[in-house]
């Protein structure tokens, strides 16, 4: 990563805020929404992801943005690229005939969709979100990838939280994972 890239990628470590007890008591909560309330932190997240999809994924062809906020980093790369961007979303929320993927939460399951023929056999797909945790969301969306043929080359987002172990599982199911800021703690 280059030295302005990195500058970048403190830039927006610096304005990611942090909400005690939320969702629940005990966890620390990292909200990218609040780094998008700063126009130089927007610039400078676009220009992360494009540069690191240029330089690592030259020949990716179909950006997926999962719900919701995994849609404004998709947009926001396809269409510097001038490629696709498709979404997927939880159940009943697309129209038409959807491939469906149920994955686990902590406290329950849900179901995650993508339309069919947003992909094509063969199409390389990079899947971006806002954050991972444990995995169970990027997994399913790798799988819903896979489902219409689509080859997914990376899974990017913009914060980790290491402790809970989301980046073991993905490489684990043969994932690639990219991740611009890492945090080691949870609480």
């Amino acid at each position: 990563m280059s030295d302005d890239q990195s500058a970048n990628v403190e830039l927006i470590k610096k304005h990611i805020g942090e909400y005690p007890d939320f969702p629940k008591k005990g966890i620390l909560f990292k909200d990218i929404f609040t780094a998008l309330r700063h126009g130089d932190v927007c610039k400078a997240i676009k220009s992360v992801l494009v540069s690191y999809v240029r330089e690592n994924c030259p020949d990716v062809q179909v950006i997926v943005g999962l719900e919701a906020r995994g849609f404004l980093f998709s947009l926001l790369i396809a269409a510097e690229l001038g490629i696709a961007s498709v979404p997927i979303r939880k159940k009943g929320k697309l129209p038409g005939l959807c491939a469906q993927q149920e994955y686990v939460l902590e406290y329950g399951t849900d179901v995650f969709e993508i339309q069919n023929g947003s992909i094509t056999e063969g199409q390389k797909v990079l899947i971006i979100d806002d954050l991972l945790a444990t995995g169970g969301t990027m997994d399913a969306a790798n799988k819903l990838v896979q489902q219409l043929g689509g080859v997914v080359v990376r899974n990017v987002v913009i914060i980790e939280l290491t402790e809970l172990g989301g980046r073991k599982k993905l490489e684990a199911s043969g994932s690639k994972v990219h991740s611009l800021i890492q945090y080691h703690d949870v609480e």
